[in-house]
């Protein structure tokens, strides 16, 4: 006989990033003992998932758990294990969901056991696209690694001991590309980047602002091959990789190669119960799916963005933690019969390697106007570029900006001003932020 379905008012599917900023204000709303399960593959309590890629990789004062558990990424209360279960929360870990069943509102996990709940909250995040998954041949020998979660980056860690100031090869330059050859650097590994875009992170910088980047990382010693892909890999008698054959056919020498070309939203379970669209779970403003009382957030939702009226789907920690601090206040209001405001979100990236750091506010869409000094040998380097689309300013980029100058970007983002002339704008540089 199966064991009884355990049964909660409320679940949150995945134990990421939203899913520990949804704990946290569901305990914030009030919610009794027992009502709340968390369900997560991972073997550890929600934690800030951009540490894995800077802090976690240092080579002293290296960021470990339980330093950075959620929510302590936005300046907030670190919650531990015990402040779980000191608020009757149920953290059910290293249990993988392989069934959902949305219309008898049952979970199967691979283990076979069942929950039941009320009201689920889909906060499954994303997988990385493994070279695995194409068939590039030698693609599964050792020490071809990726980083999504903290095994990840403890396999990482090992093999950097392991093959300690060897040859890395990245393959990929977008956000984890950028991020890891700066770590794999500071721990004095030779390092190459592999790339086939002109350019690095080209879904956010234009050519000029990646001139710097390139030209920063090369100065650090980081050799950049660029218009080319991984076809295959080489590998030693014990299956450790040894070599990157390039389409281009360059052959690079590699102890560790590290891919990060990319993510898909894990939205597999759900298929063919609930309306899609983007690659996601289309939901309201307040993060509900078609299916009332199921609701999506953070990497897996494709939700109403009111400031430029259209759908979308972020991939970013800040949206992971606003919209599970959204749909948690919509499901509590809606229980006592009261509303909160619609989602109104502003889209924000931002990064940092080395000693350099960038945000971005807004839409990256119109012509871009470069402003500032971005050459890559400035002792200190600071530029941006705007965005202008139907002649207002609808994004902002900035390197090495103060914390009042980030605000002030992030306010034009939000305010669009017009723009008579844009030869002035780039003249004003960040004068024009300061009188928005």
């Amino acid at each position: 006989m199966a064991a009884e379905a355990r049964h909660f008012k409320y679940v949150v599917l995945g134990g990421g990033v939203a899913a520990g900023y949804a704990a946290r204000e569901f305990a914030k709303q009030g919610v009794n003992p027992g009502e709340l399960a968390i369900i997560s593959k991972e073997p550890v309590a929600p934690y800030e998932r951009p540490a894995l890629s800077k802090g976690y990789l240092f080579p002293q004062n290296a960021a470990r758990l339980p330093g950075f558990h959620t929510c302590v990424g936005s300046g907030g209360e670190r919650l531990l294990p015990e402040w779980y279960s000191e608020k009757g929360i149920e953290l059910i870990l290293s249990t993988e969901i392989v069934k959902v069943d949305l219309a008898s509102k049952t979970l199967t996990s691979a283990a076979g056991a069942t929950f039941t709940y009320e009201i689920l909250l889909i906060a499954t995040g994303s997988s990385v696209i493994k070279l695995t998954d194409f068939g590039v041949q030698g693609a599964e020998s050792n020490n071809i690694l990726y980083l999504r979660d903290i095994a990840d980056a403890e396999k990482l860690v090992a093999a950097m001991q392991a093959k300690k100031d060897g040859k890395a090869v990245i393959v990929g330059g977008g956000y984890i590309g950028l991020e890891l050859s700066a770590a794999l650097k500071i721990n004095n590994f030779d390092v190459t980047m592999v790339y086939p875009e002109p350019w690095c992170m080209p879904r956010l910088f234009t050519s000029g602002i990646a001139h710097f980047y390139e030209g920063y990382y090369a100065n650090k010693g980081i050799k950049i091959v660029k218009g080319t892909v991984a076809v295959g890999f080489d590998a030693d008698a014990n299956g450790d990789v040894t070599a990157v054959k390039l389409k281009d056919g360059r052959v690079l020498e590699a102890d560790i190669v590290i891919v990060g070309v990319g993510g898909r939203p894990l939205t597999a379970l759900f298929k063919g119960q609930v309306a899609d669209e983007k690659g996601g779970l289309k939901t309201d403003a307040f993060f509900e799916t078609s299916v009332p009382g199921v609701y999506a957030i953070g990497d897996v939702a494709t939700f109403p963005l009111k400031l430029y009226n259209e759908q979308r789907r972020v991939e970013h920690v800040d949206h992971a933690r606003k919209s599970a601090e959204q749909a948690v206040r919509a499901i509590k209001a809606k229980e006592s019969g009261e509303s909160v405001p619609e989602y109104d979100y502003l889209p924000y990236f931002y990064s940092r390697s080395f000693d350099v750091a960038w945000q971005f506010y807004g839409d990256n869409v119109g012509d871009d106007v470069l402003f500032g000094d971005n050459d890559p040998a400035s002792a200190k380097p600071k530029f941006g570029s705007y965005w202008v689309k139907d002649g207002k300013v609808v994004g902002v980029f900035l390197e090495g900006g103060s914390a009042e100058e980030n605000q002030a970007i992030a306010r034009v983002a939000r305010a669009q001003p017009a723009v008579a002339d844009v030869e002035a704008l780039k003249q004003e540089g960040l004068e024009f932020a300061a009188k928005v």
